[in-house]
């Protein structure tokens, strides 16, 4: 695998949710090894999540039409220390995405032009 692919794949396996039989720990030495490794809690209740949700996947959860539905059917834990916490109860995508942007690049990842 050549670099470029290695990033392109490490990209995709970062930004999912980690409910795959992977430990936090695990995925953390996965991606660390080709860089940091930051995590990110978007904080949003359930119910938030149930009223912002556009394609109507809660209601069939709960409906019995998709098993294994975090937070419906499947449990989810919040992460114990993650670096970045964005509650999207208090601030636009926008602001989430600039406190992010903040993060990055107090801790170096990335500079401002």
């Amino acid at each position: 695998m050549v670099e470029g692919e290695k990033a392109a794949e490490l990209k995709k396996e970062a930004i999912h949710v980690p409910s795959w039989d992977l430990t936090q720990r695990q995925v953390w030495e996965r991606i660390n090894q080709y860089g940091g490794f930051i995590e990110v809690y978007v904080a949003t209740p359930l119910e938030v999540c149930e009223r912002r949700d556009r394609k109507g996947l809660y209601a069939k959860a709960r409906a019995g039409l998709i098993k294994g539905f975090t937070g419906i059917d499947d449990p989810y834990e919040a992460p114990k220390n993650p670096e970045v916490v964005v509650d999207t109860t208090q601030v636009t995508a926008d602001q989430a995405a600039q406190r992010i942007l903040l993060y990055l690049e107090k801790e170096s990842y990335i500079e401002r032009p």
